[in-house]
């Protein structure tokens, strides 16, 4: 039985996701082979070689992947995955928009965000914005789906010495094509990876006072997010936001400030190891989340709290 991941990359750096999604595959049993789809991808190349338990690197670098288009990249995966019994992907914003498509032309179902591992056909994955867990089983003879990085530890990422054979496949659908991008940049490191996050909500009233949270988090050598609400209500950017319909994190800490903490945004951070809360509103339903509570004005509190560090 030989398993696929999906490396999720820039074309120079691998992102951390792939080792939580390798980490999944090792629990599988089978062996393990990464798949490097790019442009002048080489670095990426080199660090997927140097992971543990990677036996094989298959490398596709062609310009019709430069940006990994789902459309082309599906067609790709689609025709590697006969060879295997498993195809696996971060669940993340490509992986959710390429494993579907892959899905499809293999006429197999999919399993999105998937958590545990009880078998290699059985799976656990969140369902009701994480409120219940179900386990679900796969009849088909490959097993496509994403996977929760944060559920999975992750691999190491040097030790190893993997073979590297490289595709000579290059399918351009034809259907689609990069336009453009606009990347925030920030010295903070990134959300989805994060081993401390600080998050804001619309108790902050402005996007201007997300710096008292700025301030905060480059004391901590932390990311920051926001709430739903705060991202509707056009505080900051929505690659910001942290819940169901954003970005799943479980860092080490997490500090809601002015977080009312509803369902769609506690999906997105309830398995943190420790999660603090600060809130004017005893009320409030974060609270029953968190491990540790502080009713105050975060207008008050989070400054203190700066100058205390």
């Amino acid at each position: 039985m030989a398993i696929l991941v999906i490396a999720e990359h820039d074309n120079r750096a691998l992102k951390g996701a792939t080792l939580n999604t390798l980490g999944a595959a090792a629990q599988l049993g089978g062996e393990l082979h990464l798949l490097v789809a790019g442009f002048s991808c080489a670095a990426v190349v080199a660090q997927a070689a140097a992971i543990p338990g990677v036996s094989k690197v298959l490398v596709a670098d062609a310009a019709v992947y430069a940006h990994q288009l789902a459309e082309n990249l599906s067609r790709l995966v689609a025709g590697l995955g006969k060879g295997y019994s498993h195809l696996l992907a971060p669940a993340g914003s490509a992986g959710k928009n390429l494993l579907p498509r892959v899905a499809a032309l293999l006429d197999v179902a999919q399993f999105s965000d998937i958590v545990g591992v009880v078998s290699p056909n059985t799976f656990k994955r969140p369902i009701y914005a994480g409120n219940a867990i179900a386990t679900v089983q796969s009849l088909d003879p490959i097993v496509v789906a994403t996977v929760r990085a944060s559920a999975f530890d992750p691999l190491p990422a040097e030790g190893g010495s993997a073979a590297v054979e490289t595709l000579d496949a290059a399918h351009d659908a034809g259907t689609s094509r990069f336009v453009g991008e606009e990347l925030a940049k920030s010295d903070r490191p990134e959300l989805g990876s994060a081993r401390i996050v600080v998050s804001g909500g619309r108790g902050l009233g402005s996007g201007e006072n997300f710096a008292l949270l700025e301030k905060l988090a480059d004391k901590l050598g932390a990311a920051v997010g926001a709430s739903r609400a705060a991202v509707d209500a056009g505080f900051v950017a929505n690659d910001m936001q942290v819940g169901q319909t954003g970005k799943i994190v479980a860092p080490e800490l997490y500090i809601a400030v002015g977080i009312s903490g509803a369902i769609q945004h506690l999906a997105g951070m309830k398995d943190s190891k420790v999660i603090v809360a600060i809130n004017k509103d005893p009320e409030a339903p974060i609270f029953q989340v968190a491990d540790y509570g502080l009713v105050a004005d975060l207008f008050e509190a989070v400054p203190e709290l700066e100058r205390a560090l």
